[in-house]
């Protein structure tokens, strides 16, 4: 179909006036579309400036097409077309992967979505310049660097709470049990007015709640242009109680294919259809909502001694003459059929002699008698990986460990490796990678989000040095979008970026080795490469429910029990998407990051993936004082910072909590065991009064004279600022000499840090 072409358009605009009775009369046919409109001044002003408003309508392909999709659809479209409006349809073959329709199979989705298409295509949609079909995955892939931050910025924006408040539009309440996807969902359905530029958004009655967050981002963020909300009325579904049409319950439904025989059955054997009563009848609904609209009258065919054939031109006199008993309940019914399968022929006809189509048709029973079978909706089912997915999945695996001999060098490399860790998940995986693979890709990273500790600079320095000795090739993921959801810094990105380069030019002075080390700036390699990276952070989102993706709430530094935004449950599903997207082998982080590790190996063995990240998790460096079980850049009290002056340091230290004699949570014991001795393979203690100089090279050995009293505090403190300062010296020298370096760190001091 053609695009629509915005340059053409706006030159034919130029100096347009639409008259107060031609607006009157667009106003009139649009209106007509919706149920309810937010709001009516709103609308009027727009088709009074705008001669072509965008108007954004959207499905998500899963089954059969039923008449509430497919002919008010078609009734719609026409109206908004012929009031001058140009319609982007928005097939959601991503959302129903999020919403688990057909087990989350794209490939599945997408034949749905074609079948959909030529639905509304054998009704002359195609035949409209102003109609355009956009697949979601194509659309967002295409321009995803704008799509991905919008959606992360909605996701910062609002609550969890408010968020799950928002699933009706999925067909689930928020006391269900939620995917991490269906969160997402919701934050990617509200970006899409605004990624289409979108004048009216016109969904369902069941769609309000997000179509109203929308709006409330651009109050928000000062956006002009919100959306007009035009809501039309839900169909309901045949059966009593049944509040609209259900793809899953056949019986619930009139569907676009159904058979003449099939149409009569339904409506004249299932259909809730009580004698006399208007309020609630569902064959009353149907001629309301699609009968008369589409044939501009309804006509019942009786016997002359029933009161003979009479056509209506309202609903009120329909209702009327069925309230009264002059209307009966088996003519309506058949009256109603009848009608239906005049609508409904033109697209049967088409199924049976468009090869397409009938081809279209078959794939798709084919497609949902598996999907029965399987019972899909109900569960997560394990789907082969997507072109893209495989690409990201894809790392060359080791072969099995079993009855592995290590060489010499293997061994030694993987001494090395293991040092690192307080923890190793697992050591044979370990081995084994060490010993069939000479490169092994091993993953850290960091969010930029204030001043530099020596937990993250020393520590991380001395890591990674020793992972290139033993042969690693090490990535460092600059996580700017990641600080951005966690609300760091307040979430300006400019200010994370300003960060991160103030963290590389401390790694680069303080020794780190250049060679096979990489930093990489999430943005600029999710947005270079997003047709692998968000189909994955969708696959993990599905397949992990709420209470999964809270517990790992830990990585960010926050609870279970915090007040959460949306984006702290994006933030999980992307960080486990980053070990395989940068195909790394070993996961090298802190502690605190260790269930969001789990969790990708968790996911391994759902999709069957063999070659598992192993995870060496190293030991997090608590705060200087009483109680802190890690430094805090927001307590500069609790940190020694990598640019802190000598003063600076001596004080901090002095300070420091260091009970004697007691070496369990001893901070300045800790930054001996795993800053001094890992650097330098020897602690020097001066003290003349008690026999000179001592030189420790195992931190048992200082363990033992400090708990004896033969090492005091006061030696252990001066021999640990010594240490330390001499560590920080070169740093310090960098930043102030290197006018680069000088101006970084300015910036940084000024920026305030947020939790």
């Amino acid at each position: 179909m053609e695009a629509f072409s915005e340059t053409a358009l706006a030159s034919s605009l130029a100096g347009l006036q639409i008259s107060d009775e031609e607006v009157e009369r667009r106003y009139n046919e649009v209106k007509s579309v919706g149920e309810q409109c937010i709001n009516d001044d709103e609308l009027r002003d727009l088709l009074a400036k705008k001669a072509a408003p965008v108007c954004y309508d959207g499905f998500e392909p899963s089954g059969r097409m039923h008449i509430a999709q497919g002919l008010m659809k078609i009734m719609s479209v026409k109206k908004l077309t012929s009031a001058g409006c140009r319609v982007k349809i928005w097939i959601a073959d991503w959302f129903a992967v999020m919403n688990n329709k057909l087990g989350g199979d794209l490939k599945k989705i997408r034949i749905i979505g074609e079948y959909h298409k030529e639905i509304f295509q054998a009704a002359g949609m195609n035949s409209e310049k102003n109609v355009e079909f956009l697949w979601s995955s194509d659309e967002i892939n295409a321009r995803g660097d704008e799509y991905w931050p919008l959606v992360m910025d909605i996701a910062c924006r609002n609550s969890l709470a408010k968020i799950k408040r928002c699933m009706p539009i999925m067909g689930h309440s928020e006391t269900d049990e939620l995917s991490a996807a269906h969160i997402l969902y919701v934050c990617m359905q509200c970006a899409d007015p605004l990624f289409l530029q979108a004048d009216i958004c016109q969904l369902g009655m069941d769609q309000q709640t997000v179509n109203l967050l929308a709006r409330e981002y651009c109050d928000e963020t000062k956006r002009g242009n919100k959306p007009v909300i035009l809501s039309h009325h839900m169909l309901p579904g045949l059966l009593q109680g049944q509040t609209k049409m259900c793809t899953s319950d056949p019986s619930s439904a009139i569907f676009m294919d159904d058979d003449e025989a099939e149409v009569n059955r339904k409506i004249r054997k299932k259909a809730f259809c009580l004698p006399k009563i208007v309020e609630g009848n569902k064959c009353l609904e149907y001629v309301k909502y699609i009968i008369l609209p589409w044939f501009s009258e309804f006509t019942v065919e009786r016997d002359e001694k029933f009161g003979g054939n009479k056509t209506f031109n309202n609903f009120e006199d329909i209702a009327a003459d069925y309230e009264s008993g002059r209307l009966h309940a088996k003519d309506l019914k058949d009256a109603l059929s009848k009608a239906l399968n005049k609508i409904l022929q033109p697209f049967r006809d088409h199924f049976k002699t468009n090869n397409r189509a009938k081809n279209l048709l078959e794939q798709v029973n084919t497609v949902l008698k598996q999907d029965q079978k399987t019972n899909s909706s109900a569960r997560v089912v394990a789907t082969a990986p997507s072109k893209e997915m495989e690409e990201a999945l894809s790392v060359n695996a080791p072969s099995s460990s079993a009855g592995l001999q290590m060489s010499e060098e293997a061994e030694k490399k993987y001494n090395i490796v293991r040092s690192i860790g307080e923890e190793c998940i697992q050591e044979d995986e370990l081995k084994n990678l060490l010993s069939k693979k000479p490169t092994p890709i091993c993953y850290d990273g960091f969010e930029p989000s204030g001043r530099m500790h020596i937990a993250q600079g020393v520590m991380k320095v001395t890591n990674v040095n020793k992972l290139t000795s033993a042969g690693c090739q090490v990535k460092i993921w600059i996580a700017d979008w990641f600080a951005q959801l966690n609300n760091k810094l307040g979430g300006d990105l400019e200010k994370i970026k300003v960060v991160g380069e103030y963290f590389k030019e401390i790694w680069q002075a303080g020794g780190m080795n250049p060679e096979k080390v990489s930093f990489l700036w999430a943005s600029e390699e999710i947005s270079r490469k997003g047709d692998k990276y968000w189909p994955l952070v969708m696959d993990i989102a599905r397949r992990n429910n709420l209470r999964r993706i809270l517990r790992c709430g830990q990585i960010m530094g926050r609870s279970e029990t915090e007040v959460l935004s949306a984006a702290q449950i994006l933030y999980p599903c992307m960080q486990c998407a980053d070990i395989f997207f940068l195909e790394a082998d070993i996961c090298q982080l802190g502690m605190d990051q260790r269930k969001v590790n789990m969790l990708a190996r968790e996911y391994c063995d759902d999709i069957k993936r063999k070659n598992k990240p192993i995870i060496l998790s190293h030991h997090m460096l608590p705060g200087l004082l009483e109680g802190q079980e890690k430094m805090s850049k927001s307590n500069p009290s609790s940190a020694i910072f990598m640019e802190d002056d000598e003063d600076a340091v001596n004080e901090k230290i002095s300070n420091a909590h260091c009970p004697e004699r007691t070496v369990a949570g001893n901070p300045c014991l800790e930054y001996v065991k795993f800053l001094v001795l890992p650097r330098f393979n020897e602690f020097v203690v001066q003290n003349e009064k008690n026999g000179g100089n001592k030189t420790f090279t195992s931190f048992d050995d200082i363990s033992a004279d400090y708990e004896s009293g033969e090492l005091s505090r006061e030696d252990l403190r001066k021999a640990l600022i010594k240490a330390l300062n001499i560590m920080l010296q070169p740093v310090r020298d960098h930043f102030k000499t290197n006018e680069r370096a000088k101006n970084l760190l300015e910036q940084v001091k000024l920026f305030r840090v947020t939790r």
